[in-house]
């Protein structure tokens, strides 16, 4: 990825982690969390930017330059909430790149709908312990 606008919704484990790699990338971050003590969890070599408030209203995402976004990364831990800010940003504001995370698989169906691409960290652990089940050996009797 060449140099970008990249928001980053959520400054969890997950959006922390995201904003350190992709913050190596002479990429512009902006990372949007209502925690102030979230951005504690940015490494010390994090050269974006933090921005404290509510993605949810307008003027949070405004004040984060939103309009200028190549990549939106939506990963908060709720998924009602991550759809909400992931439209708004498609709808509104054109981002072109939207990404949420989505907790219940059943909802990725909606997400689709609005043309937001899911990482769902249920599926993905449900496909890793079934990929380690299968390559497990086969316990022998004794």
């Amino acid at each position: 990825m060449s140099e970008s606008y990249i928001l980053i919704v959520g400054c969890g484990r997950l959006g922390s982690l995201l904003a350190e790699r992709l913050s190596t990338d002479e990429n512009s971050i902006v990372v949007i969390d209502m925690d102030e003590t979230a951005f504690e969890k940015l490494p010390g070599t994090f050269s974006g930017f933090t921005v404290l408030g509510d993605a949810t209203e307008l003027s949070v995402l405004e004040h984060a330059n939103i309009d200028k976004a190549d990549y939106l990364f939506v990963v908060t831990e709720d998924d009602n909430t991550n759809l909400m800010i992931a439209q708004v940003a498609r709808e509104i504001f054109e981002v072109p790149n939207v990404m949420a995370r989505v907790f219940d698989p059943r909802r990725e169906a909606l997400y689709s709908e609005f043309r937001i691409a899911t990482v769902c960290p249920t599926k993905l652990s449900a496909q890793a312990f079934l990929d380690g089940l299968a390559k497990a050996p086969t316990s022998q009797p004794a």
